[in-house]
C-alpha cells in the first residue's frame, strides 16, 4: 500500500471496514502519522451516527429505502440535543463523589457515578505505567465514552475495547500514541452495547497488549 492510499484509508479504518491485513498496516501508519491520528478521532460523530442508524432501523427494512423529507431535519435536532445533554452529563461525572476503591497489587481504580447516566471510572497499571479515565454515556445506540490516557511508552498504536459480559469485544476508538510523550491524550468512542452490557473496558495494543483494564462495577 503506498503512502498517499494509506492517507484515504483513514475514513475506512475509522468506520471499521477494512479487512484485517490492511487495518494492521494503517495502524503502523498511524504510529508515524499524526494527521491521520488526528482524522480517525474527527470520524467518531459519523461513527456514532452510523451505529444510531444500524440500531434504529428493523431487519425487515431495505437498507437502500429512501429516507422521508423529515429524516434530516430529526437527525439535525437530535445532534443538537446529544451536545447539548453530552455537556451536561462530562460536568455531572466531574462532581461525581462516590468512590470504589478496587485492591490488588497490578492496578488502583477509581469508579464515580453521576446523574444523566453517566460513570466515570479511573485506574493506572502499576506493571505498564498507563494511567486512564474513562466517562460512559448510555446513549440510545449503545454507550458513549471519553477517554483520557498518560502512555509515556510510545510510539505505538492503542486501542479501548469494550468487552462484553458475553465475552464479545467491540473497538470503540483507536489512537496513536506519540513518542515518550507523558501528557493525557483525550479520545471519544462508541458501542453498540449499553453499559450494563459492558463488563471492562481495556486500553490495548494494536498487537493485543492490555495497558491497563477498566472495571465499571
Amino acid at each position: 500500500m503506498r503512502s498517499l492510499e494509506r492517507h484515504r484509508d483513514v475514513a475506512a479504518y475509522a468506520l471499521g471496514v477494512l479487512d484485517e491485513a490492511d487495518a494492521f498496516r494503517f495502524e503502523d501508519h498511524l504510529m508515524e502519522c499524526a494527521r491521520c491520528a488526528a482524522h480517525v478521532t474527527e470520524f467518531g460523530p459519523a461513527t456514532r451516527q452510523l451505529m444510531l442508524f444500524r440500531r434504529a432501523t428493523p431487519r425487515s427494512v431495505n437498507p437502500m429505502t429512501n429516507a422521508g423529507p423529515g429524516l434530516l431535519d430529526r437527525l439535525l435536532s437530535e445532534v443538537a440535543s446529544r451536545h447539548r445533554s453530552g455537556r451536561r452529563r462530562l460536568l455531572f461525572a466531574v462532581a461525581a463523589s462516590a468512590v470504589l476503591a478496587v485492591g490488588g497489587p497490578a492496578v488502583a481504580m477509581r469508579a464515580d457515578a453521576g446523574e444523566g447516566g453517566a460513570a466515570q471510572v479511573t485506574a493506572t497499571d502499576e506493571h505498564t505505567g498507563v494511567w486512564a479515565r474513562l466517562t460512559v454515556a448510555d446513549q440510545a445506540y449503545g454507550s458513549e465514552v471519553r477517554l483520557e490516557v498518560k502512555d509515556a511508552a510510545g510510539p505505538r498504536s492503542c486501542r479501548l475495547v469494550a468487552v462484553g459480559h458475553d465475552g464479545s469485544e467491540h473497538t470503540m476508538t483507536s489512537w496513536a500514541v506519540p513518542g515518550q510523550d507523558a501528557r493525557a491524550n483525550t479520545m471519544r468512542g462508541s458501542a453498540d452495547l449499553h453499559p450494563g452490557e459492558i463488563a471492562s473496558y481495556e486500553v490495548r495494543t494494536s498487537g493485543g497488549e492490555r495497558l491497563v483494564v477498566l472495571d465499571p462495577r
